[in-house]
């Protein structure tokens, strides 16, 4: 299992590929389900040409791994990767990436899912929109 809150730019499908080929046994796996959430330009009807992404060093990192442990407990999985920006972030850049391994699709789909909706939901982040005429604080829901 890991977790990393990184303030640069990834590529998701290198993230992968990378802890795929380094970090997994061989064989072992039959699913990877991911998720990949990517800046938009737009969100409440408005233009969004930046976000701030702010968070809790130590108390994000430590959400993250109970909510991959709460996955391991509830489904059968071979290991799990979060990977999630901070700081500033533009239209079409990455912003987080999960990735679930199992034996079997199910567990991977359903806890790969788990995690970005605990993740989206109740995570300690917190986001700012840069817009034309200023910035504004968003609802975690949107």
């Amino acid at each position: 299992m890991s977790i990393e809150i990184r303030s640069e730019a990834f590529d998701p499908w290198k993230e992968t590929q990378h802890y795929q080929q380094t970090k997994l046994e061989q064989g072992k796996y039959g699913a990877t389900a991911s998720f990949v959430g990517t800046m938009r330009d737009f969100n409440q009807g408005d233009d969004v040409n930046s976000m701030t992404l702010e968070h809790y060093p130590g108390m994000t990192e430590n959400y993250l791994h109970k909510i991959c442990e709460e996955a391991r407990q509830r489904w059968d999985l071979l290991d799990c990767l979060i990977i999630h920006r901070v700081g500033e972030i533009s239209p079409n850049e990455p912003i987080v990436l999960t990735v679930v391994w199992s034996a079997h699709r199910k567990e991977a789909f359903d806890a790969c899912r788990y995690l970005m909706e605990e993740l989206k939901s109740r995570a300690p982040f917190w986001k700012k929109e840069g817009l034309t005429d200023g910035h504004r604080w968003v609802d975690k829901n949107s």
